[in-house]
């Protein structure tokens, strides 16, 4: 009975030891990329749009670049929103900051008004558009801050202006309801013609697409982390293998097949696109083939981090890599 315990709990940790992942399990596992994902994904199911996530908008002002966590086109308009997954009593402050007092830990958090700074995200995003030779019509372009955290409490809920979704709206968000959107997706942008609406939501989709973002990792488990690629380490051979990914020529990667214990080789699908977005139309991609070994690493740096994480091939599902 021992021996078979003993060989169980061996057994465990080399099973563990190889689904892990790796020194990055802390980061990602606290992080809050699954929940900007989730609220994305429920965006687009309600209201049949697209949702453009973990963009890096150029900001003439700042000479640095606005972190969008994501932007809904949907019903001929566009939505910039900022997802705030907190947990705890939350109240306002007279600026529009916010203070949050955690349940258990009782302890007290200053958040910057979210509401300011979504809309200086906005503002940014308005000015990259017409960089990039887009007109906007008038009351094309919103913006909302989510609080999706089922342990959100709002207290003085009259204080929250309504440019925020405590989590009880956010429960009850569907298509028809226009008296909790007051105007979002709603249609508070009209445009007279058909034509011209559907030409500046076929451009917005254009640079949007094409726009700068975040490298994405999704993990197996449809896990995602937002941040920047680093390498790859492993054997030489491999690492000569895989020294064709690189971000100006190929846009994402995926991880076909891998085995369980990293004894069987895995196979990549690289997607090398054309990246010149200077004129609408089809991108030249192609899709080639990578063999490497099932331990190689993938060393990414999750999005405020300072700390980069591995991530055993097994682990991943695939990669996007911004120009």
């Amino acid at each position: 009975m021992w021996i078979e315990l003993l060989c169980g709990f061996v057994l465990y940790r080399v099973i563990r030891r190889h689904f892990r992942h790796d020194d990055g399990v802390d980061v990602i596992e606290s992080s809050d990329f699954n929940t900007l994902f989730s609220v994305a994904s429920r965006l687009e199911k309600l209201y049949r749009g697209k949702a453009y996530v973990g963009l890096r908008i150029p900001d003439p002002d700042s000479a640095s670049r606005q972190n969008i966590d994501l932007v809904l086109v949907a019903n001929g308009e566009a939505v910039v929103i900022s997802v705030k997954n907190l947990a705890g009593f939350v109240s306002v402050n007279s600026d529009g900051s916010w203070v949050c007092l955690s349940e258990h830990q009782h302890k007290e958090a200053q958040h910057p008004n979210p509401v300011a700074e979504v809309m200086k995200q906005a503002a940014a995003l308005e000015a990259y558009l017409q960089q990039r030779g887009m007109v906007i019509p008038e009351g094309f372009l919103s913006y909302k801050v989510i609080a999706p955290n089922p342990k959100f409490r709002a207290l003085n809920p009259g204080s929250f202006p309504p440019e925020i979704i405590p989590y009880d709206q956010w429960l009850q968000l569907k298509p028809e309801l226009k008296s909790v959107l007051s105007g979002w997706i709603t249609g508070a942008f009209r445009i007279a013609k058909k034509e011209m609406k559907e030409s500046v939501c076929q451009q917005l989709h254009f640079i949007l697409s094409t726009a700068p973002i975040w490298d994405r990792l999704e993990l197996k488990g449809s896990k995602y982390v937002l941040g920047e690629f680093t390498e790859f380490k492993g054997k030489q051979d491999d690492i000569q293998a895989l020294q064709c990914i690189r971000r100006s020529k190929v846009g994402r990667v995926i991880v076909q097949k891998t085995s369980m214990f990293g004894l069987a080789p895995t196979k990549l699908q690289v997607l090398y696109c054309h990246r010149d977005y200077r004129s609408e139309g089809a991108f030249a991609c192609e899709w080639k083939e990578v063999t490497v070994r099932s331990s190689t690493e993938l060393l990414f740096q999750p999005q405020n981090s300072k700390k980069v994480c591995k991530f055993k091939l097994s682990t991943v599902t695939s990669l996007t890599l911004s120009a």
